[in-house]
């Protein structure tokens, strides 16, 4: 970066702020993505400047996940650029084993991302050609960061949705998020309410489950559930395979086939499977189906109570759309996350309003002026990691133009050690 310039607020009072000059591309975000960018980057010898809010990389997975939780696909599938998973790490990793294995990545490729730094509002500037990225520090100190590149790696995760529910103020028991919830130990022998049905949500009844509580998983629209692993494979490897000779609606055909061969008719049992088939769905909605990690058998059993949608919550319960009243000890609200990106980034035409590229997959990694985001393509890790080949190699080339010119012009730049 070049040399900071530091104002001081007027009679001292405002937060100290200060601008400078960033040498190579600004990432906003350290979770999986970013550090993709910043590896790929690494080794172009780009250099680059991350920019994270939180006080450690992959804020999600360290502070907002539960403790039992692994990945959903097998470790091939979640790799990110350049770094293999350790061989003696179990196809489906833990919580805890990936975490490692950011934090080696984030050493191997001496990542140091700038912690406690929210940004707060991104601007390109016409005039200049460069981008202004104001964040907040911890301390209150307020930085303006400027760059010709602006990587948005702050990830489809970004900020809680919590659903707005008719009296909830007026329910007695606890009401948290599924990024609050860490284990069912403390729910033993209470009636629990899991608002959603996807991922996070049947695999928070089964811990609750097996911690001695008594779960309910309400319903509000269609879900597919499959079984993690069919025929001796895993499902996602199974499907990825087909898709490269078959069109996507008879590979779901192919799927939901097996599916109820293994798992049988979940429509039974209060899970009605969506119009569009299980990859079809993801691709025009953005919804995953469910890998069954071993929620369906306790449902199957009466153990997880599959419910109608909440219409409202009373003092000691809530009361469904079908016209039932329960009483609950607690409601978990596994509804998800969103991108947080339309709340600082301005004018740029490039996302939508809920923080998505307009453009589809694969050409939403690249957006006008400089502008990359990753991690945005719906196709978690995977998706995350080839995205970041496609940002670092584009900036990288911009890179090296501008260093041939300037190296021709006789033009030279003092740093202060870029991260």
């Amino acid at each position: 970066m070049d040399a900071m310039q530091g104002e001081q607020g007027n009679g001292g009072t405002s937060p100290r702020q200060s601008s400078c000059i960033v040498k190579g591309p600004i990432i906003v975000g350290a979770g999986p993505s970013g550090l993709a960018v910043a590896a790929t980057l690494r080794r172009h010898a780009v250099p680059f400047t991350i920019l994270e809010r939180s006080d450690g990389i992959a804020d999600l997975w360290t502070n907002r996940t539960y403790g039992r939780l692994r990945l959903h696909l097998p470790k091939v599938f979640c790799e990110l650029p350049h770094v293999r998973f350790p061989p003696e790490f179990p196809t489906y990793p833990s919580k805890r084993e990936f975490l490692r294995y950011l934090h080696s990545y984030t050493a191997h490729f001496s990542i140091s991302p700038l912690f406690g730094r929210t940004v707060t509002r991104a601007r390109f500037d016409e005039a200049t050609s460069l981008w202004h990225v104001t964040a907040a520090a911890d301390g209150g100190e307020v930085t303006e960061y400027v760059s010709k590149w602006l990587v948005v790696a702050s990830g489809e995760n970004a900020e809680v949705v919590v659903p707005k529910v008719k009296g909830r103020e007026r329910f007695a028991g606890e009401v948290l998020h599924s990024s609050e919830y860490k284990s069912g130990e403390r729910f033993k022998g209470k009636r629990v309410l899991v608002v959603g049905c996807g991922n996070s949500g049947m695999e928070m009844c089964l811990d609750l489950c097996e911690h001695g509580a008594i779960p309910f998983m309400s319903v509000r629209s269609g879900v597919h559930v499959l079984p993690r692993e069919m025929l001796g494979s895993s499902t996602f490897g199974i499907a990825m395979k087909l898709l490269r000779w078959l069109p996507v609606k008879l590979v779901d055909m192919f799927l939901l086939l097996v599916a109820k061969m293994i798992l049988g008719d979940t429509e039974k049992y209060g899970l009605k499977r969506p119009k569009l088939g299980p990859l079809e769905s993801k691709e025009v909605t953005g919804k995953s189906p469910v890998l069954d990690v071993g929620a369906w058998s306790l449902i199957k059993s009466g153990n997880i109570k599959v419910v109608a949608e909440v219409e409202s919550l009373g003092c000691n319960g809530a009361r469904f759309v079908d016209g039932n009243e329960m009483a609950f000890d607690a409601v978990i609200f596994a509804t998800g996350y969103r991108s947080n990106v339309p709340s600082w980034l301005q004018n740029d035409g490039f996302f939508t309003e809920d923080g998505k590229p307009k453009a589809r997959c694969p050409s939403n990694w690249r957006g006008p002026n400089g502008l990359y985001c990753v991690g945005f393509s719906g196709r978690g890790l995977l998706g995350a990691g080839a995205d970041a080949l496609r940002a670092a190699a584009d900036i990288a080339g911009s890179w090296q133009e501008e260093e041939m010119v300037a190296a021709g012009a006789g033009v030279g730049a003092a740093t202060i050690s870029p991260v």
